[in-house]
Order: C-alpha cells, then structure tokens, then sequence
C-alpha cells in the first residue's frame, strides 16, 4: 500500500506540472476530436445532476494510470455529478476481474477495495485471471470467501454483466479508460492525444490524462445545459 501511495502522489505531482503545457485545444475541445457525441442520447437517472460513468478495466495499465487523477476530479465536482463505473469485458482472462468488480460492487465492498485490485495487479503483479485466483485474493484481504463465492457466482451478478456488455454496446465502447457524460458524451486520454496529434503536437499520458479532465469539464458544463 506505501508504493500504491507513492505511485499516486509521484502521479499527481507530473499532473500538476504538466497541466501548464496543455494545448489550448483542451480547453475548447471540437465534437468528433477531443469529446464524442453518441448519436442516440442514452437514458440516466440522475435527476438533475450530470451522471458520468468511467467504462475501465483492472488489467488496462491506462486505467491504473488514469485512476488517481479521475478521483480526485470527482471529488471536486461535488454534489454537480453522479459518478459511477463500468467494469467492460473482453475474453476469458478479463472475466474474473469483471465478476470480482461487480461482485465487490453488490456487497457494498467496491470503495473500500477498488485500489487494492488495481495494486495486486499493477504493483504485485497478480493476474487475477481465473476464479481461484480471486478467491485466494480476496481471502487473504479479509473478505469472507464463502459469501463472496455466493455473490460472485449468483443470478444477481450475471444480470450486471449482461447490462455492462449492454451498456458498451449502446455507449459504443472501442477504448478504455472512457468516460460518459450525460449520456451524451464521451472523452478519454487517448482522444485528447488523438486531437493533439492530428495537430501536429506529442501529449505524455500525464498530459492526456489532464487534457482529459479539461474536457471533462466542459462537457459538465454543456450537460448541465
């Protein structure tokens, strides 16, 4: 856990000074290069605040990297947004670490544990690759292994991945990290580099990463519009 929080604040400090190197186009993003807009609005039910959603994986390391950074832009948006995470799926070898994310998350156990999933795979090396795995995980991190099968194997988180692949199909999901806004919009670290460079410039992840959050806020901005 100390090198999963020096991996963050090392992160956070290049983020900081890299923020002053952005291209001005992060800041007035174009639809169709920096934010996308899906061409059929999906529903949410989020009232009045903007609901945004992080479609990511646990083995991506663009989404390890991305992670700290998007926490702590949630934090700031407050009471305007309604965030929420979408665990996509792949093959064989991503299965378990989809289930272990929907089954953390129906046990109420997702906040507490989503960093130590992405420090046992990023920093410890775990692959996390079939249900055994998982459950030798998860027993050693302190959850009961019998109650956690049970959920884990249950009707319940089935339904959750047939509504995540549903979800990725009608967000039109070919990346990750991504992210929803609105149910209109979407924008990632790597369309930020995309737009960058079709104009001619080299964003480092960091900088994506924070060219990212500029559009992101934007895109708050003309949801709650």
């Amino acid at each position: 856990m100390t090198s999963r929080r020096l991996f963050c604040s090392a992160l956070l400090g290049l983020a900081a000074a890299a923020a002053a190197s952005l291209p001005a186009a992060a800041a007035e993003p174009k639809d169709g290069a920096e934010y996308l807009t899906l061409p059929s609005p999906q529903p949410t039910d989020t009232g009045r605040k903007v609901e945004v959603i992080e479609f990511f994986a646990y083995y991506c390391p663009h989404c390890h990297a991305f992670d700290p950074a998007l926490k702590a832009w949630v934090k700031q948006q407050g009471d305007n947004i309604v965030f929420k995470r979408v665990h996509v799926s792949r093959d064989a070898n991503v299965a378990p670490q989809q289930r272990l994310f929907f089954t953390l998350e129906a046990m109420g156990l997702l906040e507490q544990y989503h960093d130590r999933v992405f420090a046992a795979m990023h920093l410890d090396r775990l692959r996390l690759n079939s249900d055994e795995q998982v459950f030798d995980w998860i027993a050693k991190n302190g959850i009961d292994r019998a109650k956690f099968v049970d959920t884990y194997r249950s009707f319940g988180i089935q339904q959750r991945l047939r509504r995540a692949d549903a979800m990725m199909d009608a967000y039109r999901i070919d990346r990750w990290p991504v992210v929803a806004i609105g149910g209109r919009f979407l924008t990632s670290p790597s369309h930020a580099g995309e737009a960058a460079a079709k104009a001619g410039e080299t964003l480092s992840e960091v900088q994506q990463i924070q060219a990212a959050l500029q559009v992101m806020d934007y895109l708050v901005a003309k949801a709650r519009q």
